[in-house]
């Protein structure tokens, strides 16, 4: 058993959701459940990939279902531009390689990834008057 900081560790340095090149590996420490006592163990990233594809295909299905339902002018400019993938769950390792697998569309990871949604959402709250239409005196 291991606490949720060791898992989001586990998923940061070693997580993938598509085959590496080459198996990484990281030592982790927690208990073991049979016994009770600590243990240190070593988790591949083969094995994360295991344990990650099944919540990584619920992404790309969704993001499959999403793009069904698009109006065709938009789902243009989709194909044309491609996917930016946002948030700190796309720095999984393989996720936008993956649904690029799967949609065959170009995905992309933006710049500063886990903030830049929060900075966008301040930036649009600043010009609130220009989004819905109006000018500001």
């Amino acid at each position: 058993m291991i606490g949720e900081r060791t898992a989001e560790d586990l998923k940061v340095n070693i997580g993938c959701v598509f085959p590496k090149i080459q198996d990484t590996e990281m030592d982790i420490r927690g208990r073991d459940l049979i016994t009770g006592l600590p243990k240190t163990i070593t988790v591949h990233s083969s094995e994360m990939l295991e344990a990650l594809i099944e919540p990584a295909m619920m992404i790309v299905d969704a993001v499959h279902s999403v793009l069904e339902r698009t109006p065709p002018e938009l789902a243009s400019d989709i194909s044309d531009k491609g996917i930016y993938m946002t948030g700190g769950g796309c720095l999984v390792d393989g996720l936008d390689k993956l649904l690029q697998e799967k949609t065959g569309i170009n995905v992309m990871i933006a710049q500063d990834t886990v903030s830049c949604v929060a900075l966008g959402t301040g930036k649009a709250l600043e010009n609130l008057d220009a989004l819905d239409g109006k000018v500001k005196k």
